[in-house]
């Protein structure tokens, strides 16, 4: 195979997080003044931290951004996900044989919080696949679209970023990727979203994550 590391974001690409997490940020926000549909909500902050969002938030709502409140999220964001999460179709798969097709040099490199990314993976059951190997962009210096994450995965597992395989969903994840110098793929079950993420520099976009095995042996 020609890439010798491949990296998964998490959310989006491994488990199918994003919308229940939205659907508590739409509420929560609701709450304090700034309603928004849940499409909305999702265009707004899927791929994006709530902090780093927290200017953006003050101004839709009046109200100083505070840590009591961004706790308050994070639970009732852990709470939905704990009753509802699954995985993404065929990321079991696509896991399980890249293990094998790089000898273990794969890691999760998520822009969210390492309790939130190893309490979804564990859930789903692909913890243990990425023990050791996942890389928060709350632990770095800067997270995406900044390519940090990314660089510390590769650093981490000893390969150059320009022979990793990069696994995204978003086009702040995609930025990130190649910014790294990886190559990027994007999943994207939607036909009418993969425009924007080839425009962030995505190689490729796929609609089914089972696909990923032939799709990398073929290249």
């Amino acid at each position: 195979m020609k890439f010798k590391a491949i990296l998964f974001d998490c959310d989006g690409v491994l488990v199918d997080s994003e919308p229940l997490t939205c659907q508590v940020l739409r509420d929560m926000l609701a709450e304090i003044g700034w309603d928004m549909t849940h499409a909305e909500c999702m265009a707004a902050f899927v791929g994006k931290t709530v902090r780093e969002e927290s200017a953006r938030i003050e101004a839709h709502t009046g109200r100083a951004f505070s840590e009591a409140w961004l706790q308050d999220f994070y639970q009732r964001r852990n709470a939905a996900l704990r009753a509802d999460l699954q995985a993404i179709p065929g990321a079991a798969l696509a896991v399980a044989a890249a293990h094998r097709a790089t000898q273990g040099r794969i890691a999760c490199a998520s822009g969210a919080d390492r309790f939130k990314v190893e309490m979804v993976l564990g859930q789903v059951g692909l913890l243990d696949y990425f023990a050791g190997r996942i890389f928060s962009g709350h632990e770095m210096p800067r997270s995406k679209p900044a390519p940090d994450v990314y660089l510390a995965a590769a650093a981490h597992l000893n390969v150059p970023p320009a022979q990793c395989l990069v696994i995204e969903d978003t086009s702040v994840g995609v930025t990130a990727g190649v910014a790294a110098r990886a190559t990027v793929w994007a999943y994207c079950p939607q036909p009418d979203a993969g425009a924007a993420l080839l425009q962030a520099g995505a190689s490729r976009v796929f609609a089914d994550m089972a696909d990923l095995p032939q799709l990398w042996f073929a290249v």
